[in-house]
């Protein structure tokens, strides 16, 4: 990392309150009964419950949902040992994962041991907190030992994850790379390059698949591990060869499958030549493979090839396995995670692999064929079915093998259950993210005179979302750069004031779009001195794919330009504005929010089709609602029949939309009230997430409501309507704010490329 990115890794870690969790309450806590309820005298209920049967600990408290990440900071990431409370962020982060992926709470500890027996015995005496544990970062041998022991001595799921994680996910992508090219996994050929924690856990994980141990061969940094060696570490002597192999050059001599979990650049072409037909490479070195993947790839047409990098196909990572995992473990109060269980999430990764990739999917990653094949051996780790496969399929697997406590009665019932509980916020981002740094387009900063938008622009470019182009002056822009330690490269800078010729280029393009609409060539030319004009141009040109403005200026200010610029799509008379608000049940779109004051119901109706056909290109289904003070017609006025107007056009003309009003947000919000009084309705059974007003002060109004109550992020607004990618900032905007609509308006440019 560079000398700022490793400044603003410190930063993230530091500023506002340091690290990178919380506990939240998750009951009331606001009045004297609330708190009596929760401390004294209300307390001593549950206590005197789980005092007469221990089980009640499940149901009393958040046992069954919480899981320790535990280490010592002997084996941490590539940097060793450095100890536990510099392995904190870490354990921190992992937290983080678990509930991100699987909404599992963890507390982390990190021990102040190197023993086995002091690391058991504290683990050991925590075991009244915690649902499970997840072992992490500590190295080899203790860590055998230690997960051994716990496992033997406790009574719920332990996994040391550096062991199990890889594993699952690399046995998955083997299973389906020895499917592709139709070799039987009992006769192949194995070299296994490293012998650590991971790769001892991969070899065993792939000989519970079915590979013959004695067609693997093992080395570590002394060569081939072979029986005439002389002393060996047990788990290493369970793997030494009596073969005739001593280097990793003789062993890949005819091997089947070459698994990499040892350090960079150590495979030569050579070596790959070597293997036998349809070779399989898994080189998980990180962050430099055992062989770079484009020289992999380059050297044999029938090469599949896995690493642990996202920046390649086919990424061997962990978080495709533990948090759901632990997720089906605590659901059935697993009393371990055993290799039944270990093996099922194999198969449940395998069986996903082989499935067709939802639409949501592919938009993520940008990927139009995206199907189990060379390149798409094991799922991605945004695929937001991993949680209902992976954990049922585990759950189901302790069930079976006779170690769950509390067997799930209905497992379609608790799939449902899963996706409920999971909201797409985080989810809903990271897939927008991924699907704009797959393809990412030039974006017009109009703005970059202000410190807010070059660190935006920053942050877009090495995320590798957007190449940005900066607009203002250029001595100001480099100053503040400078001044602030930015790094953003060979960016181009342009600033309108000294573009003479791009100015009279524009200016000419302009008035030959406004010269009937009272514009003279003189105020076209000029109206390019200013960024808004400018950039817009440069988008409707072809200079530029999007623009990105509105941090400082108005909104009117700011929309104006577009409108001259670049006008409305065809088929279409009016523009709207629509936010985002995502919480842990969103995300949710608002509109129109920001233009239009006192719609007609024809124009309710593009407003509507303009916003379903956004929230699709932005990888949601819309249910849409169209919002107002009266339930189908039970109250009369102009806005119930208006909307009414609209729903009953769109019913006609546009099926395809699911959308129904004139109705109130609390039916539109809640399913069974909605059923229950209204069962003709075509949201009825749906979770809506979109809604449209009837008014520009009530879709104001009700978005500020909602970005400001309870933990919600907003983004927005997003511009519907126009031919290219335009997008208005808010007034002060974010940071963070910024950059996620950096990445719309990519994903914008893109739509709008290929449907052109």
């Amino acid at each position: 990392m560079s000398d700022k990115q490793q400044q603003d890794a410190l930063n993230y870690h530091s500023e506002g309150r340091p690290g990178k969790i919380e506990v939240v309450p998750t009951k009331p806590t606001a009045t004297k009964r609330d708190l009596s309820l929760a401390y004294s005298p209300g307390v001593a209920e549950p206590c005197l419950k789980i005092a007469e049967n221990k089980e009640d600990v499940y149901k009393y408290t958040a046992k069954g949902n919480l899981v320790a990440v535990i280490s010592n900071g002997t084996a941490v990431l590539g940097l060793g040992d450095i100890g536990p409370e510099a392995s904190k962020p870490v354990m921190e982060g992992k937290g983080l994962l678990f509930k991100i992926f699987a909404d599992i709470d963890v507390f982390d500890i990190e021990l102040n041991t190197k023993t086995i027996d002091e690391f058991v015995a504290c683990v050991k005496a925590m075991e009244p907190t915690f649902g499970g544990v997840n072992l992490e970062d500590i190295k080899a041998p203790e860590c055998f030992a230690i997960e051994q022991r716990l496992r033997e001595e406790l009574n719920i799921p332990v996994m040391h994850d550096d062991q199990h994680g890889t594993a699952i996910i690399s046995g998955a992508a083997l299973l389906n790379a020895l499917k592709l090219v139709g070799k039987e996994i009992d006769q192949v050929r194995v070299v296994v390059n490293g012998a650590g924690a991971s790769a001892i856990s991969c070899s065993k994980l792939f000989v519970s698949l079915g590979v013959n141990k004695e067609n693997l061969i093992m080395l570590d940094s002394k060569g081939v591990i072979r029986k005439d060696r002389g002393e060996l570490e047990e788990n290493k002597l369970f793997f030494a060869t009596s073969k005739d192999f001593y280097q990793l050059e003789d062993s890949l001599n005819g091997a089947d499958v070459f698994v990499g979990l040892s350090k960079g650049n150590i495979l030569s072409q050579e070596m790959i030549l070597s293997m036998a037909k349809d070779p399989i490479v898994f080189a998980m070195a990180n962050p430099d493979p055992e062989i770079d993947y484009h020289l992999a790839v380059a050297t044999r047409e029938d090469l599949i090839m896995a690493t642990g990098r996202s920046d390649f196909p086919n990424q061997v990572n962990n978080v495709l396995g533990f948090p759901f995992i632990f997720r089906g473990a605590l659901d059935v109060r697993a009393t371990t995670i055993n290799e039944e269980m270990k093996l099922a999430a194999v198969k449940a990764l395998a069986d996903l692999a082989m499935e067709p990739v939802p639409e949501i999917v592919s938009q993520a990653y940008n990927e139009t064929n995206l199907s189990f094949g060379k390149t798409y051996i094991i799922p991605k780790p945004l695929d937001p079915r991993l949680i209902e496969v992976v954990a049922p399929a585990v759950a189901q697997a302790a069930m079976d093998s006779g170690v769950a406590k509390y067997p799930i009665e209905n497992m379609e019932k608790y799939k449902l259950e899963l996706r409920a509980r999971m909201g797409l916020d985080n989810k809903f981002m990271r897939r927008m993210m991924a699907r704009a740094r797959q393809f990412p387009k030039k974006v017009v900063f109009a703005e970059a005179e202000n410190f807010k938008i070059l660190k935006a622009a920053q942050i877009s470019l090495e995320e590798g979302i957007a190449i940005p182009i900066l607009l203002g002056n250029k001595e100001k822009i480099e100053h503040i750069i400078q001044e602030n330690n930015l790094e953003l490269g060979d960016v181009q800078i342009l600033d309108p004031l000294m573009e003479e010729n791009k100015r009279k280029e524009f200016g000419e393009i302009l008035y030959s779009k406004r010269q009937r609409k009272g514009m003279t060539l003189y105020e076209a030319t000029r109206s390019m001195r200013d960024r808004n004009y400018f950039g817009t141009m440069m988008v409707e040109s072809g200079q530029a794919d999007a623009i990105i403005s509105g941090l400082t200026k108005n909104y009117s200010h700011t929309i104006k330009p577009a409108l001259e610029v670049i006008g409305k799509e065809e088929g279409f008379s009016r523009v709207a504005g629509m936010y985002i608000v995502m919480n842990k049940k969103g995300p949710y779109f608002f509109a129109d929010t920001t233009v239009n004051i006192d719609p007609t119901w024809q124009e309710l109706v593009e407003i509507t089709r303009q916003v379903h056909r956004k929230v699709r290109n932005l990888g949601v289904l819309p249910r849409i609602a169209m919002l107002s003070y009266s339930n189908f017609g039970s109250a009369k006025g102009p806005i119930p029949e208006k909307i009414a107007k609209a729903v009953d056009y769109l019913h006609t003309n546009h099926p395809e939309i699911i959308v129904d009003g004139d109705i109130q947000a609390n039916f539109a919000l809640n399913r069974e009230l909605l059923a229950e009084n209204f069962p003709f309705s075509s949201l009825v059974n749906s979770e809506v997430n979109t809604f449209i007003f009837p008014s520009l002060a009530s879709g104001n109004i009700s978005f500020n409501f909602a970005k400001n109550f309870g933990k919600a992020e907003s983004m927005g607004p997003i511009l519907t309507g126009f031919k290219r990618s335009v997008h208005i900032l808010q007034l002060g905007s974010s940071i963070r704010e910024i950059v996620n609509m950096v990445a719309v308006s990519v994903i914008d440019a893109q739509t709008k490329e290929t449907e052109s």
